[in-house]
């Protein structure tokens, strides 16, 4: 096989949740059959970031009023939806491409960071919490760049998008219907109802996030004694 033919392989898709796994099958037999022709899957791409800069918005404006945060739940549920349905639409209409996968990747981590840092500013969730959060998903995306570009694979995390998502979006109906009140204090630091959703939320993810570093790092290691 030339490195011409290699190229042309198709990227290995690996998901290890099951919960990812039903959520994109019940997508793609519902609303994926019903998805206009003409329309492509970097269109579905900017569909969910439109929706996902609406989200970040209403996070922002949550300052004012907590039901904001019922339009950054929109928001979610937009940018999950379209963020799976848009590698449907590639791959059953021949339609993949390197800069549509790009594309799709760099919205992901766009969307999430000014998530958190809207959240934050908007008095949700404390900014000395926050801080901690705000690098994870990106180094996620970032390894699963490398996974695809170096190993040919698209590892989704165990924590994958819908797990992110709904994390959020637990924390948005909790945060208001606890408000930004501290429910409770440690050595007379408080913290809000948000706050303990991303610390319990935020340990695995760091975890999972170091994990597919250091994992990415060996089978590399493999692949270079390999080629020498």
């Amino acid at each position: 096989m030339n490195k011409k033919e290699e190229n042309k392989e198709k990227v290995k898709k690996i998901i290890p949740s099951k919960l990812e796994t039903g959520f994109q099958q019940l997508l793609y037999k519902t609303l994926g059959k019903h998805i206009p022709e003409k329309m492509t899957p970097n269109q579905i791409t900017l569909i969910g970031a439109l929706g996902g800069l609406f989200g970040i918005l209403c996070g922002f404006l949550a300052k004012i009023n907590l039901l904001f945060l019922l339009g950054t739940i929109g928001g979610l549920l937009c940018h999950l939806i379209c963020d799976d349905l848009d590698g449907y639409v590639a791959r059953t209409r021949n339609m993949t491409s390197t800069a549509g996968g790009y594309f799709d990747l760099l919205t992901d981590i766009l969307h999430i960071t000014y998530l958190i840092i809207a959240l934050a500013f908007a008095g949700v969730v404390s900014f000395q919490i926050s801080i901690f959060l705000v690098p994870v998903y990106g180094l996620i995306i970032f390894t699963a760049m490398n996974y695809i570009l170096y190993l040919n694979e698209f590892l989704f995390p165990r924590l994958g998008p819908i797990e992110t998502h709904l994390f959020f979006i637990i924390l948005c109906i909790g945060s208001m219907i606890c408000g930004k009140v501290p429910v409770f204090s440690i050595m007379n630091v408080d913290f809000k109802f948000a706050d303990m959703v991303f610390i319990v939320g935020g340990i695995p993810m760091y975890y999972e996030m170091i994990r597919l570093q250091i994992q990415l790092f060996r089978r590399l290691s493999e692949k270079d004694n390999e080629e020498r």
